[in-house]
């Protein structure tokens, strides 16, 4: 539930901030991306402090190394946080991002159909999930529509000059 807080509540704090005046963070889009940001920073530093057992004790029983898994999917999380926040690298992070979302449910639904200890029950953590993804797909989708228009702009003929 803390990554499903930090995701909203930091995105709404932003929106308030740039409808108060903040230029910078006028865009929806900054928003969500500052969302996303504190949400993967949270996740991604449990994986090293205070949940860290837990969180080895999702992993399935048929993956190897879950200490290492952990690490590196912390470490994912950290540097995924890090890169949305730039806009040059935002749309790579989103992406980044989105694929580890999908990679790791699969131990989200393995802690709750185990019933391991802290683990969400599996419909609650399904809903969690697709919010989770829907952020860093805006972030991408939005890029991708960006690009496809500025590209479409710029192979467009140019506008005949008015008739006299």
């Amino acid at each position: 539930m803390e990554p499903l807080i930090a995701l909203v509540s930091v995105t709404l704090v932003l929106l308030a901030a740039g409808a108060a005046g903040v230029r910078r963070l006028r865009p929806w889009l900054v928003a969500v991306r500052g969302g996303i940001a504190a949400m993967f920073l949270l996740t991604g530093t449990v994986h090293f402090v205070y949940m860290r057992e837990e969180l080895i004790a999702m992993v399935p029983p048929v993956l190897p190394a879950p200490g290492l898994l952990i690490t590196v999917t912390g470490v994912l999380e950290l540097a995924g946080a890090a890169g949305i926040l730039w806009t040059r690298t935002a749309p790579w992070a989103a992406a980044g991002l989105s694929a580890l979302l999908v990679v790791m449910f699969p131990a989200n639904a393995y802690a709750a159909l185990a019933d391991l200890p802290g683990a969400t029950p599996l419909i609650p953590r399904t809903a969690e999930q697709i919010v989770f993804l829907a952020a860093p797909v805006a972030v991408l989708a939005h890029h991708l529509h960006t690009r496809h228009r500025t590209r479409a702009a710029d192979a467009a003929p140019p506008l005949a000059p008015a008739a006299r």
